[in-house]
């Protein structure tokens, strides 16, 4: 019933079935004021805006916000998905929608960049990517190690570096620019070559940091040895320094792929709330340029999906020459074709592939990026609350929103999983003064228990007795402090997962416990708002406050910390369950899950997929499968890796998804 009520007056502006065409196209959610909230492609725009109109309980949390912010849905039909693709790539980039996902560059990076459009093009240091006609390489990680490679570049392919009114100076008044005076600059400026001529040192520049420096050190190499059987020593010396300042500049960028490879690498990973992607650009096998971003997921959009919108914003706007032929990925978009054919006409008809890679030295670097981004995403997450000037504000805004007597220094966190109703367990994780104190973690196991709200109110009835336990026994040296049992330090702050609810029976935890000065609020998913017991209505802190960074933190650890808990008893549980399949041992039931990866994974295949498994045969296949099948455990998903549906949050959760 709960669902029912708010379907109908927050989606009013469902149109019919019939109403909607089956063709591919592009679709806009609109709010009441007309502004755009969600830009999203489909193939089949009856199919893919169905699912937006599903009963609000079964939605992601973050979907059922924007569809219930919206005030009506508008689309486009096009000629192919290709076409949904361009369109779709334009009205993200016009209306910016608060719903898509929101990109953050970690850092702006300085680029090299060559003025192409200039007379006498030079070579310069920038973050600016708007400049008419300039060819840029990079990104680069640090502003000095471009200065770095231009002052090698130049003593081997020397082009013009001063500024535009010292050129201009120079070329009217006839005298060398100031740097062309001490070597630095060797444009027309200098006075040593002519404008054509100039010209073709800068092709040979571009060429050489595009990735065609084998040509360039087989040039200089032959020379050298030819002045030098010349005799012509000065000459030979020139070289020399030359090709060492190429070995300099291609040292910085190791050789990782076969040097007529130009691909770039997308290392992607990413949580329910964010996602972090590591950008290795690869020209002639080396590693030319790393940029690093920070995706701010507003719905739920992960795998694939997450891929295609990625590489929509690398490749927008690129030129046709920064377009590789090969695009690495960690997970193949579901689009991938319609994808190649928008790069392959953006690469001016020339061929483009987006593949996974499967082995080799190409993996191995797709394996490196995936590091660096799992690596940048936990940066991120611990970064704000890492920061004691973001802490502080965190814990004062917290206190000020909530009414609380003091700042919250230590807060508890409860969180509630349970594998299809059975196997309930909770975690507490502990943060103080903002951080975690992952030593008094702990986790609870619950043998019986009717719902939710009973679940948190046995685990805070059990937490809460170690408030009151004595002290411990008489130390033998009177002198010796008595120390207070651990737990026995009371929270300024208890979070539960859930809304109204779980307050509720969090509250009569600490009624029936005798501490009632403990405060307790409880943060919900679907609009992250914050509930505190006896209030009718919820405390909706900003999108942007460190407030709710710190609770979204404080509940994700929890979520993190009860899946763990979960899993380590779900793989004790299936072995068990295993163990009475006649013939099957310890090591095959170990074979088995090493080949599957998870145990969700092993629930899911069939007898012919279990065959697959090195010494497992059908009858024996055929025996696991039936197993698993007919077991309790067998039919339960765990959180986060089926397809629960979320409960409603105006009643007691039966299922809680975790994850």
């Amino acid at each position: 019933m709960a669902a029912a009520r708010a379907t109908r007056p927050q989606l009013s502006y469902r149109p019919k079935p019939g109403e909607i065409p089956t063709n591919p196209g592009v679709y806009r959610f609109r709010d009441a004021g007309g502004r755009v909230l969600y830009v999203g492609k489909a193939k089949n725009l009856r199919a893919r805006l169905s699912n937006y109109f599903a009963p609000l309980h079964t939605l992601h949390e973050r979907t059922r916000r924007m569809v219930t912010t919206a005030a009506s849905v508008e689309w486009t039909v096009v000629g192919s998905d290709v076409e949904a693709l361009q369109l779709e790539y334009m009205w993200i980039k016009e209306f910016d929608p608060p719903f898509n996902v929101r990109y953050r560059d970690d850092k702006s990076y300085p680029f090299m960049a060559i003025t192409l459009a200039d007379e006498a093009p030079r070579v310069i240091v920038t973050r600016n990517r708007r400049i008419p006609g300039a060819k840029y390489f990079g990104p680069y990680p640090k502003v000095w190690a471009v200065h770095d490679t231009i002052d090698q570049m130049i003593k081997v392919f020397p082009i013009r570096t001063c500024s535009d009114a010292s050129y201009k100076k120079a070329m009217q008044t006839g005298r060398p620019c100031f740097p062309g005076q001490i070597g630095k600059c060797g444009g027309p400026c200098s006075m040593k070559v002519g404008i054509d001529e100039h010209r073709a040192i800068v092709d040979d520049f571009v060429a050489f940091m595009a990735g065609g420096d084998k040509r360039f050190t087989t040039m200089l190499t032959a020379r050298m040895r030819e002045a030098s059987a010349a005799m012509d020593y000065e000459s030979a010396a020139s070289y020399r320094d030359k090709l060492g300042a190429i070995d300099a500049v291609l040292s910085r960028s190791a050789l990782v792929l076969s040097e007529d490879v130009d691909a770039d690498l997308f290392g992607v990973a990413e949580d329910e709330l964010a996602a972090t992607v590591q950008h290795f650009t690869v020209r002639g096998g080396r590693v030319r340029g790393v940029r690093a971003s920070t995706i701010e997921k507003e719905l739920d959009i992960e795998g694939g999906d997450l891929i295609d919108q990625v590489l929509q914003r690398a490749y927008g706007d690129a030129a046709a020459a920064d377009i590789p032929r090969r695009v690495l990925v960690p997970t193949l978009p579901p689009d991938a074709q319609e994808l190649e054919q928008w790069l392959r006409e953006k690469r001016d008809g020339r061929p483009v592939t987006i593949q996974v890679a499967q082995r080799g030295r190409k993996a191995e670097l797709l394996k490196t990026a995936t590091l660096n981004a799992q690596q940048a995403l936990m940066l991120h997450k611990t970064r704000r609350t890492s920061d004691y000037v973001a802490r502080t504000q965190a814990l004062t805004d917290l206190q000020e929103a909530l009414g609380l007597a003091e700042a919250p220094l230590r807060i508890e966190c409860f969180d509630v999983s349970h594998l299809g109703g059975t196997n309930v367990v909770a975690s507490m994780v502990v943060f103080e003064d903002g951080l975690p104190r992952k030593d008094q973690y702990r986790s609870f196991s619950i043998a019986e228990t009717t719902d939710d709200t009973d679940s948190i109110h046995q685990v805070l009835t059990r937490r809460l007795a170690h408030l009151d336990r004595p002290e411990e026994n008489e130390p033998e040296d009177p002198s010796t402090p008595r120390r207070r049992p651990r737990f026995a330090y009371p929270p300024q702050l208890l979070l539960v997962d859930g809304g109204r609810p779980q307050v509720e029976a969090a509250a009569r935890a600490l009624a029936d416990a005798g501490h009632e000065e403990i405060a307790l609020c409880g943060i919900a998913k679907r609009l992250e708002e914050v509930w505190l017991p006896g209030e009718e209505y919820p405390v909706i802190l900003p999108r942007t406050s460190e407030a709710l960074y710190l609770l979204q933190r404080l509940r994700d650890e929890a979520h993190r910390f009860a899946i763990t808990h979960q899993r380590k008893r779900r793989g004790r549980d299936i072995q068990s369950v295993l163990a009475e399949v006649p013939g099957l041992g310890a090591e095959r039931i170990r074979v088995l899950l090493r080949h599957f990866g998870s145990v969700a994974a092993l629930r899911r295949a069939s007898a012919v997929e279990i065959t697959e498994v090195k010494g497992i045969g059908p009858k024996l296949a055929q025996n696991i499968h039936a197993r698993l099948v007919a077991g309790e455990v067998a039919s339960a998903v765990a959180p986060g890796e089926g397809d629960a549906a979320p409960a409603d949050a105006e009643r007691p959760r039966a299922v809680e998804s975790v994850g």
